[in-house]
């Protein structure tokens, strides 16, 4: 009897370790196209460790094949994290001649220290970045601008880029770095108005048409910008939905109108950034809006209303 209540337990523990096993797998392997697009690139990709208000910070650099010193550029991921279609549209824009760098703000917070890669699943990684402290991500953009901007091959211009929950910190992230020379905010949410005043860069959004929850912060934003004096220029993309550039290059999208906004947004974005080259670089003196104080507790198991998480996961 002994022996067979010995050899359910263990059969329970295989069961369980086999679940967590292909829940991690899973997650992994959702986005192998974009790996393999990746895997593909010419361009010299790097992982560097960088320092954040005292904490290790992880991210991924790609640089431009170009002649001439580049535009950089802090992407900020979606709600997924540094995952596979991040890395891979870093790369594109490298390929349009910027120098990139995607900082992973799950550094250290996943199993034994590790970072997005270490989450058993996708679910964790996705309510582990909608916790993180406003203050705290803030310093993480800080630490990779300072770090992309000081490069040799960096022409000192400075571009902030973001998706989803990192859509909304780039908007963020405008009001709160000085020597930001555009914000580029897809399918995010706005800061609060009170703070709008403190930005110093263009905004430029791109919406989906088919995302209400998102769409609804448009018409109040550019009230809300235009009377604190800032520029703010949105475009929707009709029959578009919510995180349309990468399921406009993912190879299970049913959907023609993501593919036709990621098109035509890359476009733009890739149009507006060229126009920086123009644009004198700022002076790096009093680059940062203070931030508030972070909240000792950085991570939570809930996630809010505001954030990008309540899509269909598939092709994740």
């Amino acid at each position: 009897m002994g022996r067979l209540i010995l050899r359910r337990m263990r059969l329970r523990a295989l069961t369980l370790a086999a679940s967590l096993l292909f829940s991690a797998t899973a997650a992994i392997h959702a986005q192998d196209w974009a790996v393999k697009r990746l895997d593909a690139s010419p361009r010299h990709h790097e992982y560097v460790k960088l320092q954040a208000n005292g904490k290790p910070l992880d991210a991924f650099v790609v640089y431009p094949e170009v002649k001439t010193k580049a535009t950089s550029i802090v992407l900020i991921p979606e709600i997924f994290g540094l995952s596979g279609w991040a890395k891979s549209m870093a790369d594109d824009l490298a390929a349009a001649g910027y120098i990139v760098i995607a900082p992973d703000v799950l550094t250290g917070m996943g199993p034994n220290g590790g970072g997005t890669d270490s989450f058993p699943s996708q679910d964790q990684v996705t309510k582990s970045v909608s916790g993180l402290d406003n203050a705290v991500v803030m310093a993480d953009l800080d630490a990779a601008a300072d770090y992309v901007t000081k490069l040799p091959a960096a022409n000192g211009k400075l571009a902030s880029v973001g998706f989803c929950w990192g859509g909304g910190k780039s908007f963020a992230f405008a009001t709160h770095r000085k020597d930001l020379n555009a914000a580029f905010v897809f399918y995010g949410p706005p800061p609060a108005t009170t703070d709008m005043a403190a930005i110093n860069a263009p905004v430029f959004g791109f919406y989906g048409g088919n995302d209400a929850r998102i769409d609804a912060t448009i018409p109040a934003t550019i009230e809300a910008m235009k009377a604190a004096g800032k520029k703010y220029e949105p475009v929707t993309y009709d029959g578009a939905g919510h995180g349309f550039m990468r399921a406009g290059v993912d190879p299970t999208n049913t959907v023609e109108g993501n593919k036709t906004a990621r098109e035509q947004g890359f476009a733009r974005l890739t149009t507006e950034l060229a126009k920086l080259n123009t644009v004198p670089t700022k002076k790096r003196s009093s680059l940062r809006t203070p931030a508030p104080a972070p909240a000792k507790r950085v991570v939570t198991a809930k996630a809010t209303t505001t954030q990008c998480h309540d899509m269909d996961m598939a092709g994740m």
